[in-house]
């Protein structure tokens, strides 16, 4: 089995300092399993969604979190972005883009139009469960909304070798084990308040970092709480 963590491009600085263990750190290891219908079930019990307003020179994007079963529990399908991309360069993200105006009606059609440019997910086997928080990238000045997907059984995928380099997937109870879990607390020029909280997941081969990192930290809480 691949070791923990991957060779993502991560701006850490020297003076990074450990942060605390993940929210859901005292479930028990037989309650991370989750099912797709118990993520719907979860979605239905979530606030409002929190949208923050896009200024510039911040762009508003949207992405989308699918999640279907397999054997009994619920995965997520997360892509690898290239190297040769603008921003985001070879980082772990859900499917996703920039809202274009032109093109899109809702920040939702945004996330359903670039899941299936990506990766050939066909927006009419997505059922939406829910809109979340939205939050912004600092570095690449995104505004990002994310939506959760459920699908009905493992996709049929075609990825776009121009805008991803694989399509993987993983377990949710992988997401909720304390040991792919890590937090950081960065002091960055600029910041208001210093120790900005970083989070990571360390995944076989590969490590989530960054916004992707942040929502699915945030929809994981949610999740779990219950049955701490």
């Amino acid at each position: 089995m691949l070791a923990r963590g991957g060779s993502q491009r991560i701006p850490r600085p020297a003076h990074a300092r450990p942060g605390g263990p993940p929210p859901w750190a005292a479930l028990p290891p037989d309650a991370r399993g989750f099912t797709v219908a118990e993520i719907r079930d979860a979605c239905r019990a979530l606030p409002p969604p929190r949208r923050l307003t896009a200024v510039a020179p911040s762009r508003p994007a949207a992405v989308l979190m699918p999640f279907f079963d397999e054997d009994g529990e619920a995965r997520v399908i997360l892509t690898k972005r290239p190297e040769t991309m603008p921003s985001h360069q070879g980082e772990i993200a859900f499917p996703g883009g920039k809202h274009q105006p032109d093109v899109d009606e809702s920040l939702l059609h945004a996330a359903l139009r670039e899941a299936q440019e990506e990766i050939g997910l066909e927006r009419s086997t997505v059922e939406v469960a829910a809109e979340l928080d939205s939050l912004g990238t600092v570095a690449s000045r995104f505004t990002i909304t994310p939506f959760v997907g459920l699908l009905d059984g493992r996709p049929a995928l075609r990825r776009n070798p121009y805008e991803v380099v694989s399509v993987f997937d993983v377990p949710v109870a992988e997401l909720l084990d304390p040991d792919a879990y890590r937090e950081e607390r960065w002091d960055l020029d600029g910041d208001e308040q210093p120790g900005r909280v970083i989070q990571f997941f360390l995944l076989p081969g590969e490590t989530v970092w960054g916004a992707t990192a942040r929502i699915l930290a945030r929809f994981l809480a949610h999740l779990s709480a219950p049955r701490l």
